[in-house]
């Protein structure tokens, strides 16, 4: 119990930068270039953290075989929710014509958030069945990933009227089910099988993986095209330095 109770302090945690980068959107000007250039410095992160930390951990654990089937199931799962997700909001839109742009604020912003955290939070709770303790190099690269999701869609949200009571309060409720699957992760996985943790921690990778791919990368590049390779490679050789100071 006690590893489940420090998997849901860890996910609250890295789903809680989500609250500090709506509060910098409320409050603070920040242009889109800035923004762009922390999530291009996140995604490099978060490609470094899944290879040395889930798909490598995975395979070490459960072999080749388990890796590679829990990462195409993880893409797949992602793509097929975003894929309904999308859909789901074009509707919105057509429905509401001219009114359209509501619908980006509402619970097409939650759900693509919780498809982001979902497995990024299942996936510190898997290091710590693991591992005994959280993965820094994963919890870091979450929290600075999670910071530019809230700033951007906090700063749309505001735009389109919304109060910040409502805002506020959504970010809070992403954190908080951020630490229930990372909760939920270790309770349903302490005690199994290595094959099952693998395949559980590849899933994970395969998510966020391409959700990086779909969504951090392409909205970086956007706007800040010029550097986001660099800013990218920046993050990715942060993170990999971390893990090879900590092994």
């Amino acid at each position: 119990m006690f590893v489940s109770l420090q998997a849901l302090l860890w996910g609250t945690a890295a789903g809680s930068a989500l609250l500090i980068g709506a509060a910098a959107a409320w409050w603070l000007r920040i242009s889109r270039v800035w923004v762009c250039a922390v999530m291009a410095f996140g995604a490099g992160v978060l490609v470094s953290a899944l290879s040395f930390e889930l798909v490598l951990e995975a395979f070490t654990l459960g072999g080749l075989a388990a890796t590679v089937a829990g990462v195409v199931a993880g893409a797949l799962l992602y793509f097929g929710a975003n894929t309904l997700l999308a859909k789901r909001s074009r509707r919105k839109r057509r429905a509401r014509g001219a009114g359209g742009a509501e619908s980006s604020s509402g619970s097409a912003i939650a759900v693509g958030a919780l498809i982001d955290g979902i497995p990024e939070s299942v996936a510190l709770g898997l290091g710590l069945v693991a591992g005994a303790s959280v993965n820094p190099t994963m919890l870091i690269a979450i929290f600075v990933s999670n910071i530019p999701e809230g700033l951007a869609s906090s700063a749309d949200m505001k735009a389109s009227g919304r109060s910040g009571r409502s805002v506020f309060t959504l970010w809070a409720s992403i954190a908080l089910a951020s630490g229930l699957a990372a909760f939920i992760g270790a309770i349903a996985l302490e005690g199994m099988p290595a094959e099952v943790l693998a395949f559980t921690t590849a899933v994970a990778a395969g998510g966020i993986l391409t959700m990086i791919a779909d969504t951090m990368i392409p909205e970086a590049y956007a706007v800040d095209h010029d550097y986001t390779g660099l800013l990218v490679t920046a993050g990715f050789l942060s993170a990999f330095s971390l893990h090879a100071i900590g092994g």
